[in-house]
């Protein structure tokens, strides 16, 4: 049965699409981009704060969901400049655990919406 997610807490989709959707315990999230869900700005001042504000935004739509970081077991990361990887690295390492890390692919894209830098999205099971 499909359940779909929506928080406040994170930005709000700008088309047809819905924050993420659980279907038989397995959530699966829209790609999140540094849009601060309160003020609607973009925290593009670094890369740094860039992925910070996605995973913050992950955190929030997992929250909803009732799920945390260990509950993610793949992740897809788009990133525009394959020279930021080991700054969006650092901070993607604060969120996981090293030793329940989940599987993830990292791609270097031509470009992303709005011109961000980074977009995320994840699965998660309960």
């Amino acid at each position: 049965m499909k359940n779909i997610i929506n928080t406040k807490n994170a930005p709000a989709p700008i088309g047809p699409y819905s924050q993420a959707v659980l279907n038989n315990n397995i959530l699966y999230t829209s790609g999140q981009i540094a849009l601060d869900p309160f003020s609607g700005e973009l925290k593009m001042s670094s890369i740094i704060e860039e992925t910070t504000m996605v995973m913050e935004n992950l955190k929030a739509v997992l929250t909803e969901a009732e799920m945390t970081f260990d509950n993610v077991f793949k992740v897809s990361i788009f990133i525009t400049d394959m020279n930021d990887f080991a700054a969006i690295n650092k901070v993607y390492a604060t969120y996981f655990d090293e030793n329940n890390a989940p599987a993830r692919e990292t791609v270097q894209v031509a470009a992303l919406p709005k011109n961000v830098n980074i977009e995320i999205s994840m699965m998660a099971s309960l």
